[in-house]
């Protein structure tokens, strides 16, 4: 029997790496080990957006919502907008709401690029960007951040942008860095994109996560508006990732392109847990603060633990991740790269990991680090530091 025949485009990538390290911890791990790979929370979601989506099912709201989002949810993504950024966009003719922010990158960039366009990705880079710009029919180029402190080459920027440029895919807070993009980099990017006449697509999932200074847009540059969609959700701010509620914020001839592709992608976003979303987004102001705060401290003495341990990183300025140098411990057990550091570490002491090579195009140039997630409880954070600090005593 001949085999199926598959598709090019799915031949030129593999499956997530992340989504790969927490399978293998649920294989391997016992009750002491630890998920420092996958960006989700073990702590539970605010009790109010729970409440609301339960409602909201006993409710009956359990058919279709409106393709492009339920109006309650639409209407409170443009108050909040309005209320953290000056800006209210038109809830029927900017806002779509997608099923996380996964899909609302998937659907922009097929509603937006043609084969033979090129998108811009910065590297290293979350792992979806790459096979999303593929899908599409687009091809992706990259454009390095340096470290330690990912900073951004403005010559290194401007000599990818070309006549074949499409868009531009700007993660701000990044991952895997925690890096913030600071307002020169974004004018740099703002200036190319309108000299080269390209879309940006801003991830800002990680808005709220910011520990210094205050999160900006990209949108909110003069002349960027009308060519930007951003990108953001639910999952992150509101300790929801499985819920998959994201939503994009486009100029109206965008937004109908981006609908159009929505529709047939996965015709809409689960009804209740919408209703839920709008909950959350009428929060105070101090959730956002108390938020923010409680990620600095996790932050703060996790670094500490990591840097006990001889591993060498720069503070993240957001997110909640740690993009570390781990040649010490490559060195101490005598492993070849990062991929075998981080399958030992899940198979034989319970602790899951990213390795760094899954965020470069060219494997060997992340192959001493290791990314680790701190979106974790206390308690999940002091067990994670017994077992590191017992697997490297004194190494640094």
């Amino acid at each position: 029997m001949m085999p199926i025949r598959t598709s090019q485009k799915a031949a030129q990538f593999n499956e997530s790496v992340i989504r790969e390290m927490t399978r293998l911890f649920l294989t391997h791990s016992g009750p002491e080990g630890v998920n420092l790979a996958q960006g989700f929370p073990d702590f539970p979601a605010p009790d109010a957006l729970k409440e609301a989506a339960c409602a909201a099912i006993r409710a009956d709201l359990n058919q279709y919502a409106i393709t492009w989002g339920a109006k309650s949810l639409r209407e409170a993504i443009a108050d909040k907008t309005a209320h953290h950024y000056g800006v209210r966009p038109d809830p029927e003719r900017e806002i779509t709401v997608a099923c996380g922010a996964t899909e609302a990158m998937m659907a922009a960039l097929l509603a937006l690029t043609n084969p033979g366009d090129e998108v811009i990705v910065f590297e290293p880079f979350y792992e979806n960007y790459g096979p999303d710009a593929v899908l599409s029919g687009a091809t992706p180029r990259f454009v390095r951040l340096h470290a330690p402190d990912w900073r951004l080459d403005p010559a290194e920027l401007a000599a990818v942008f070309n006549n074949k440029t499409r868009a531009i895919i700007v993660n701000t807070p990044h991952n895997p860095t925690g890096k913030v993009f600071a307002a020169e980099e974004l004018g740099w990017i703002a200036a190319l994109c309108q000299k080269w006449d390209v879309v940006a697509i801003t991830d800002e999932i990680y808005e709220h996560l910011v520990y210094e200074g205050k999160h900006l847009r990209l949108s909110d540059l003069p002349g960027m508006a009308e060519r930007t969609v951003t990108i953001t959700g639910l999952s992150k701010t509101y300790s929801a990732t499985g819920w998959r509620i994201g939503w994009l914020l486009a100029p109206p001839e965008a937004t109908v392109a981006i609908r159009r592709v929505h529709d047939f992608l996965t015709v809409g976003a689960a009804a209740p847990l919408q209703e839920g979303a709008a909950t959350a987004l009428r929060f105070p102001d101090t959730y956002y603060a108390e938020l923010a705060t409680r990620y600095q401290e996790k932050r703060d003495s996790f670094l500490a633990v990591l840097r006990s341990v001889g591993l060498t990183a720069t503070t993240p300025p957001g997110a909640y991740y740690v993009l570390a140098d781990a040649s010490v411990w490559l060195k101490t057990l005598k492993l070849p790269d990062d991929k075998a550091l981080a399958r030992w570490l899940v198979t034989e002491r319970d602790i899951a990991v990213v390795p760094g090579s899954s965020f470069f195009r060219v494997p060997a140039e992340g192959a001493n680090l290791i990314r680790f997630c701190y979106c974790k409880k206390p308690e999940t954070l002091e067990r994670a530091a017994k077992l590191l600090t017992a697997l490297f005593p004194g190494v640094a």
